[in-house]
């Protein structure tokens, strides 16, 4: 591994690659497997979101808020009981880092002296003729992928700046728990923690303008709004943001909801209203569509020779589709454009709990493709695993086309619901019908079942059956 940027190899470098995260890491590996000269150039900590701020600490957090739920819930079977409580938060926190340490090494840094064809340079890096400027410096390169990532969104309200608000990434390194919390955006980030700092004794407020998890099936963020609020959540959508101040100790919010302005007071406000891409530096270089590097499906930008992928995208913000998207951006960079980035069939996951994940087309998307469209719906309790688990909280939707039952996507809103959903997509990439993932044999008493009587449900009522009779 070479550390010093200003002796790159001979001749230059065959791929220039701008981002040190999941997608800059899986496009320098591809194509230093494929025999290429790599410049990987990072600006910040290695790593990027998902490792250092992302995935890794916030599901470590979620996880500990749902081992002390568990132990409350556990009332819901006759004859048990459980208590459980944050004894203290400095020592959780201590063991979030402690992982995110951890994995930063072993699969980001450790990494970089395995593949000699890799160089790594610190710094921030522009486009330049024949290659990147990084810092006064300019690194020749055949071919360029940007993967730079994207920061926290910061929503244009009056009054904002002047109050201390959390992002996602200060809200998991916060020293103490606050007595309470205004959480702002209930999409996939904004409900999992207003769940997770509830679950550990905040009073949580979650407020937005459209309803939770406007992305998904309403069937599903409604269902998932009951739950939250099930749980001492105050869920407030349908609204409009005012004005931010602070307020003695804390702070406090005013929003217009049905026509009247109220105020809403918090110790913290934390502010989950999605992500925007680290694009500014190439305004000037290739298209960009509301602040996002456009691509097309070669992962190619407006500029020759310049590909993009991941986060800076604004597309698939999800940690697995960066690396895929990185990989192919790169081969394509170095090869010749052979591969598609192929979006019909990508898994996702909300880790609230119950989970929702989904795959494919909504019943809405499907209408406005032009399908004429079919749905399933089933509620968990027709689902023998939540009746034995007694947890029926959920429900599956399937969405098929009418007149070949081919099926579109699936939704589901479950327990389980993360680890179900890639039998669905297994499904959707393999062009089953309807009928033939009902005619499937799935195993009994697991949440992946459900999946078998939701096809069903196209054609039966579930009512009718015996255990196992589909």
């Amino acid at each position: 591994m070479t550390m010093d940027p200003c002796c790159p190899r001979p001749g230059g470098y065959d791929l220039a690659v701008l981002g040190a995260g999941s997608a800059g890491f899986a496009a320098a590996i591809a194509a230093a497997d494929h025999g290429a000269r790599v410049a990987l150039i990072g600006d910040g900590t290695l790593g990027g979101t998902c490792v250092n701020v992302g995935c890794v600490p916030s599901k470590t957090m979620i996880r500990a808020a749902e081992a002390v739920h568990a132990a409350r819930a556990a009332t819901r079977l006759p004859g048990l009981a459980g208590t459980a409580q944050v004894t203290d938060w400095a020592a959780l926190i201590g063991a979030k880092q402690d992982l995110v340490e951890t994995l930063r090494a072993q699969k980001y840094a450790d990494l970089l002296p395995r593949y000699p064809g890799i160089t790594f340079i610190p710094g921030r890096a522009r486009l330049a003729p024949g290659g990147v400027a990084v810092e006064s410096r300019i690194v020749r390169a055949g071919k360029v992928v940007i993967a730079t990532g994207a920061r926290p969104a910061t929503p244009a309200i009056p009054g904002l700046t002047t109050v201390p608000f959390l992002d996602s990434t200060r809200a998991l390194d916060l020293r103490r728990l606050p007595r309470s919390m205004i959480v702002l955006g209930a999409g996939y980030i904004g409900c999992e923690l207003a769940q997770m700092f509830a679950r550990l004794g905040v009073a949580v407020t979650l407020v937005a303008r459209r309803g939770v998890l406007p992305e998904a099936e309403p069937e599903i963020g409604a269902a998932l709004a009951e739950y939250l609020e099930s749980e001492d959540v105050t869920v407030r959508t349908g609204l409009a943001y005012r004005r931010a101040a602070p307020d003695g100790d804390g702070m406090a919010l005013d929003i217009v909801a049905h026509g009247r302005v109220e105020t809403l007071r918090a110790e913290r406000l934390l502010v989950a209203t999605g992500r925007t891409p680290n694009a500014d530096d190439f305004a000037d270089d290739v298209a960009l569509d509301r602040g996002r590097v456009q691509v097309d499906a070669w992962m190619r930008t407006s500029r020759a020779g310049t590909y993009a992928a991941g986060d800076v995208t604004g597309r698939d913000m999800f940690v697995y589709m960066a690396a895929h998207g990185g990989r192919i951006a790169a081969l394509n960079a170095l090869d010749g454009d052979a591969r598609r980035y192929d979006r019909s069939a990508i898994p996702w996951v909300v880790f609230t709990d119950p989970q929702v994940a989904g795959v494919g087309l909504t019943e809405a998307a499907a209408r406005a493709a032009g399908h004429d469209v079919k749905t399933s719906l089933v509620p968990l309790r027709e689902v023998p695993r939540a009746l034995a688990a007694r947890d029926t909280r959920g429900l599956i939707k399937l969405v098929a086309d009418a007149r070949t039952h081919r099926l579109l996507g699936a939704q589901i809103l479950a327990p389980e619901g993360g680890d179900s959903i890639m039998t669905a997509a297994v499904a959707l990439r393999a062009g089953l019908t309807a009928r033939a993932l009902a005619e499937t044999i799935f195993p009994y008493l697991t949440t992946v079942e459900g999946l078998k009587l939701t096809a069903l449900g196209f054609q039966t009522d579930l009512a009718r059956l015996s255990c196992c009779a589909g």
